[in-house]
C-alpha cells in the first residue's frame, strides 16, 4: 500500500510562472496600444504632403486631419477612463482597441478628405476609450513591488514611440508600399490590433472602481459645444474668406463655456459626479500649471505641423529625408526628460522648466534665423542645433510638469487633476493647429497645392519661397508662446511639496522619484 504525497512546492512554483506569463502578456498589450496612440498622433504629419497631393485635401482639411483626433481624443479622456471605472476597464480597453483598428482601417481606405477626417475624429475617440484604461489596468495587475519597474517601461515606451513615430511614418510613407503611397501609416494598424484584441480577451484581467462617478454626458455636450464654436470658424475661417458667421461663433464660444462652468457647479452640488472638479483650480499651482499646460500644447501643436511643412513644401524634402532630420529633435527630448525627472528637478525645482522654455525659445530664434538666412537652400546638417535645443527645451519641460504640479493636489483629487491637465494639453494643441490658419497658412496664401502639372518652375520657387515665409512668420508666435509658457512658470512654486519633502533624507544629489511619491497624500 503506498501513499502519494502531492507536490505541493512544485504546484505553487508552476502557478507563479503562469501567473507571471499571463501579466507579462497583459502588460505587452497595454503598453503596444499606449504606444500605437502616441505614434498615430504623430505619424500624421510627416505623411501630410502626400496625403494633400493624393487627395486634394485643402489647407483646413489638412489641420482637421491632425486637429479633429486631437479634439476628439481630449473631449473624450476623462469620460473614457469614468467609464472604465463604472463597465469595467478591460471591457473598456477592448471596445476603445476594436474602434481604433476599425477607424485606422477607415484612415487607410479613404476615399477623399472628409472621410479622412470623419475618421480621425472616430480614431481620437476610441483612443479616448482605450488610453485611460492603460494605467489602471497595469495598476490592478501588478502587485505593488513589481509596479515601479512596470512603470519604468511605460515610460521608455512613451520614450521610444515619441522617437520612432515620425520615423514609421516617414519609412512607410518614402517606400510606397504596394502603390498606396501614404496610407500604410494606418494600415499598419490592423494586424497589431486585431493581435491586441485577441490576447486581450485571454490575458487582461477584468476590475471596475469600488465607488466610480457619474458620466457627465451634458457637460461633456457643452465642453465639445463651446470649444468647437472656437475652432471650427478658427480653422475654417481663411478659407472660407473669413465670414461674419465665424467671428459670431467665436465670441458665443466663451458664453457656452461659462454656460458650461454653472452646469458643472451645479451638477457637483446634485450628485458629486462633474466632467470637470472646478475646486482644483482655486489649488493656485495646478490653475498656474494647467495655464502652461494648455499653452505649451498650442506652442507644440503648432510647431510640428509648420516644422512638417517647412520642411517638405517649403524646402522640397522627401518624407525620409525629413523624419531623419527629426532624429536630433526626438533623441534631445528623450535623454533631456530622463535626466530632468531622475537627477535635475528633484535638486533645483522650477528652475529647470524655464530652463526648458529659454533652451526651446533659444532653439526657435536660431530656426528663425536661419530660415531666413538660407531660405530654401536650408540643408538638414544646419537645422540639427536648432532641433537639439529645441528637444532639449522641450524635454526639461514635458517630463516633470505633470508631477510638479498634481504633487500639489489633495491625494483624494490626484485622480481627477491628472485627466483634467492632461486633457488641458490635448485641447492646446487642437488650439495650436486651429491657430495655425492665421500663423501659416495665412502667409501662404490660396494656393492650395504646392505643384501641378503645367506649372512652371519659376512658379514652383516663388510657392515654396512662400512657405519659407510662412514659417518665419509661424516661429514668431512660437517665440511668443515660449515666452508666455516661460512666464506662467514663475507662478509654479520653486519646489514642489515633494521635494521639500523628501530633503532632509535625501542625499546630496538629491532626491529620487521614490522619495517624491509621498507628497500626493496630503
Amino acid at each position: 500500500m503506498t501513499t502519494s504525497v502531492p507536490a505541493a512546492p512544485e504546484t505553487a512554483a508552476a502557478a507563479a510562472r503562469a501567473a507571471g506569463r499571463r501579466r507579462r502578456i497583459a502588460l505587452a498589450v497595454v503598453l503596444t496600444a499606449a504606444f500605437m496612440d502616441l505614434v498615430d498622433a504623430t505619424i500624421v504629419n510627416i505623411a501630410i504632403p502626400s496625403i494633400q497631393r493624393d487627395t486634394g485635401a485643402t489647407f483646413s482639411a489638412v489641420q482637421w486631419v491632425t486637429a479633429g483626433y486631437a479634439l476628439a481624443f481630449a473631449l473624450g479622456l476623462i469620460t473614457g477612463g469614468r467609464l472604465g471605472d463604472i463597465h469595467g476597464r478591460k471591457k473598456l480597453f477592448l471596445l476603445g482597441m476594436g474602434g481604433f483598428t476599425l477607424a485606422s482601417a477607415l484612415c487607410g481606405f479613404a476615399a477623399g478628405p472628409g472621410m479622412l477626417v470623419g475618421a480621425r475624429v472616430l480614431q481620437g475617440a476610441m483612443a479616448a476609450l482605450m488610453v485611460p484604461q492603460v494605467l489602471a489596468i497595469i495598476h490592478v495587475t501588478f502587485p505593488a513591488h513589481e509596479r515601479g519597474k512596470v512603470f519604468g517601461m511605460f515610460g521608455a515606451v512613451i520614450g521610444l514611440g515619441a522617437v520612432c513615430g515620425p520615423l514609421i511614418g516617414a519609412l512607410l510613407t518614402e517606400g510606397n508600399l504596394f502603390g498606396l503611397e501614404w496610407r500604410p501609416i494606418f494600415l499598419i494598424n490592423l494586424p497589431v490590433g486585431i493581435a491586441g484584441i485577441l490576447l486581450g480577451r485571454r490575458f487582461l484581467t477584468e476590475s471596475r472602481a469600488p465607488r466610480a462617478l457619474r458620466v457627465d454626458l451634458i457637460g461633456t455636450a457643452l465642453a465639445t459645444a463651446g470649444l468647437l464654436m472656437l475652432l471650427y470658424p478658427l480653422t475654417q475661417g481663411r478659407e472660407s474668406g473669413w465670414p461674419l458667421w465665424g467671428f459670431v461663433s467665436m465670441a458665443a464660444s466663451p458664453l457656452v463655456l461659462a454656460v458650461f462652468v454653472r452646469y458643472e457647479r451645479a451638477k457637483a452640488r446634485k450628485d458629486g459626479s462633474p466632467l470637470v472638479e472646478l475646486p482644483l483650480f482655486k489649488v493656485r499651482t495646478f490653475a498656474a500649471g494647467a495655464g502652461v499646460q494648455l499653452a505649451f500644447g498650442v506652442v507644440s501643436g503648432l510647431f510640428f505641423l509648420v516644422w512638417t511643412l517647412h520642411m517638405q513644401l517649403g524646402l522640397g524634402w522627401g518624407p525620409l529625408h525629413a523624419g531623419l532630420t527629426g532624429v536630433p529633435f526626438s533623441l534631445a527630448c528623450s535623454t533631456a526628460a530622463g535626466v530632468s525627472v531622475q537627477r535635475l528637478v528633484p535638486r533645483f525645482g522650477r528652475k529647470v522648466l524655464q530652463a526648458g522654455a529659454l533652451i526651446m525659445l533659444s532653439g526657435a530664434l536660431v530656426y528663425l534665423w536661419e530660415a531666413g538666412r538660407y531660405g530654401t537652400a536650408l540643408e538638414s546638417w544646419q537645422l540639427a542645433p536648432a532641433m537639439l535645443l529645441m528637444g532639449a527645451g522641450m524635454g526639461l519641460i514635458v517630463a516633470p510638469i505633470t508631477d510638479t504640479v498634481i504633487s500639489e493636489v489633495p491625494a483624494e483629487h490626484s485622480g481627477s487633476a491628472s485627466g483634467i491637465f492632461n486633457t488641458t494639453g490635448q485641447l492646446g494643441m487642437a488650439l495650436g493647429l486651429g491657430l495655425s490658419s492665421v500663423a501659416f497658412f495665412g502667409v501662404v496664401g490660396d494656393t492650395e497645392q504646392p505643384s501641378g502639372a503645367g506649372a512652371g518652375a519659376g512658379a514652383a520657387d516663388a510657392l515654396r519661397a512662400s512657405f519659407v515665409d510662412a514659417t518665419t512668420h509661424a516661429l514668431w508666435w512660437i517665440c511668443g508662446g515660449l515666452v508666455l509658457v516661460f512666464g506662467l512658470l514663475f507662478l509654479l512654486p520653486r519646489r514642489s511639496r515633494a521635494q521639500e519633502a523628501a530633503e532632509p533624507a535625501a542625499p546630496e544629489g538629491g532626491a529620487g522619484p521614490e522619495q517624491r511619491q509621498p507628497a500626493l497624500v496630503s
